[in-house]
């Protein structure tokens, strides 16, 4: 195993994702050295065997870098379709009519088939049905239990079994097809840290992925649907993290109004300290550009001024022609902004007030006496990850450095905001953990000689949730005189 490297200098989160690009485990090394704290797995793409090398290649990480490694593997969701057509293709013309039903017969310029009996039920008038990624759009004039008329507002070519989206409608489909049960059964027994869930619509969608999952992952929402705007703070309460999927919520809603949604579900999450997720199309010119336009830089700043716990590429890293320098882009734009002196201020426009709890409170406490006291760093102790969520909601001006006995806890925090994971052994007494947090804050680079380091623990230690103790220490330097080597979680 190499030396440790240092935390990294920028405290939002670069999560990329893998593809034919970069499915080697020479590519995936180089996006962790270009900036890669996490990676996704989209299980939208080829079969559960080719993704078990990603998984092996992402955590073979950990013992070349000394650092624990963050999986997301990204579920389907409910696919909508239209049939075939009679010769592949047709022309809608804007103005006519043009009817959906049940029937398998190859359809024309008139009629489709729509082999999806919930559409159906929810359907009625006036509604709109978005075909080809929004390209074509129809409005229902009437619906029956198995046709439904509508007129063609926007025309154009329309071939086989061709995306369809109801943006106005909330319909009674589960989040979770067949398929998506098989690849999260597979997704959590290779280890995935994170589940993303598609097509969430109510937080009741969530309950059967939670239950599956069973706690050996955690549970991501994808915010694309309009219905799951309306009941926003629901969804956000009962899942682990959310993604802002911009490219589905772009094509169900007018894009104008995705900017200012963006804003509102990072601000729901950060203010119910839940990591967040910005993604899709954040460097999208550089699929095959080497650079990126001015307009996607400064949308990738906007992300990181607005506090965003992560930011992901999509097909840049995937599927580009530069998934290394996209990485590297979105590295330097984030160093750029964090660097600005208005980022402190810009970050907290976000009012993320504590619960009346006494972990809460030592949260907000020890983010206001590293300002004052100037301390390095924040060293927390934590086993189910909760202290440490708390104190990045806060957002302090300091790295946090997490220390957790429980390698399931380190790879998660991949996607927290500020936050520097270690596994090392638990502690057993309060001069253990002072002593301990000293050596850590030393070895991994939060701190040096002579700086101070506000700790953040529970007493009675391993019991979860019970953060109660805040405690600030002066590093003399010399704490690893008699610890040269790691500490991992096997060390003494």
């Amino acid at each position: 195993m190499t030396k440790a490297i240092s935390p990294r200098t920028r405290k939002v989160r670069i999560l990329a994702t893998l593809g034919p690009a970069s499915a080697t485990p020479e590519m995936i090394a180089k996006l962790f050295e270009a900036g890669a704290d996490a990676f996704r797995i989209n299980m939208s793409h080829g079969d559960q065997a080719s993704k078990v090398p990603l998984f092996e290649a992402i955590r073979g990480l950990e013992q070349k870098y000394g650092r624990p490694t963050t999986i997301l593997a990204d579920l389907q969701g409910p696919k909508l379709r239209v049939g075939k057509f009679a010769d592949g293709k047709v022309q809608l013309v804007t103005g006519h009519e043009f009817i959906l039903d049940r029937d398998k017969t190859p359809g024309d310029a008139t009629r489709v088939e729509l082999p999806h009996r919930e559409i159906f039920e929810a359907a009625h008038e006036n509604a709109r049905l978005l075909l080809d990624d929004g390209k074509l759009v129809l409005r229902v004039v009437s619906v029956a239990p198995d046709r439904l008329t509508t007129i063609v507002e926007v025309g154009g070519p329309l071939s086989n079994n061709k995306g369809l989206n109801v943006p106005d409608m909330v319909l009674p489909l589960a989040a979770l097809t067949e398929k998506d049960r098989s690849d999260l059964a597979f997704a959590v027994e290779q280890g995935a840290d994170w589940i993303a869930l598609s097509f969430v619509q109510r937080p009741e969608d969530l309950m059967e992925a939670r239950r599956l999952i069973g706690g050996k992952a955690a549970l991501l929402a994808k915010i694309e649907k309009p219905s799951a705007i309306a009941r926003l703070d629901e969804i956000v309460e009962q899942c682990d993290g959310v993604m802002v999927a911009r490219g589905d919520l772009g094509v169900e809603l007018p894009p104008q109004t995705v900017p200012p949604l963006q804003k509102r579900i990072v601000e729901t999450a950060r203010r119910l300290g839940r990591p967040v997720i910005v993604a899709t199309q954040m460097l999208e010119s550089m699929i095959e550009s080497p650079s990126p336009t001015r307009a996607e830089v400064s949308d990738v700043a906007t992300a990181v001024y607005d506090g965003a716990d992560a930011i992901m590429l999509s097909a840049e890293s995937a599927a580009g022609k530069w998934p290394v320098e996209s990485v590297s882009m979105m590295n330097s734009i984030a160093d750029a902004v964090e660097r600005d002196p208005a980022h402190g201020d810009r970050v907290h426009f976000t009012v993320t007030r504590p619960d009346p709890t006494t972990a809460d409170a030592l949260a907000e406490a020890a983010k206001n006496i590293a300002r004052t006291v100037s301390a390095s760093g924040i060293t927390c102790f934590t086993s189910s990850g909760s202290t440490a969520r708390r104190i990045a909601r806060e957002r302090p001006s300091v790295p946090i450095l997490v220390l957790t006995p429980k390698i399931e806890t380190a790879r998660r925090l991949g996607l927290l905001w500020g936050t520097h994971a270690v596994h090392t052994r638990d502690v057993d007494s309060f001069e253990e953990m002072v002593a301990k947090s000293k050596r850590m804050a030393l070895r991994h680079h939060i701190a040096a000689a002579g700086d101070r380091v506000v700790l953040c623990a529970g007493v009675p230690f391993r019991t979860p949730g019970s953060t109660n103790v805040l405690h600030v220490v002066t590093l003399v330097g010399d704490e690893l005189k008699n610890h040269p080597g790691r500490e991992g979680p096997d060390a003494i």
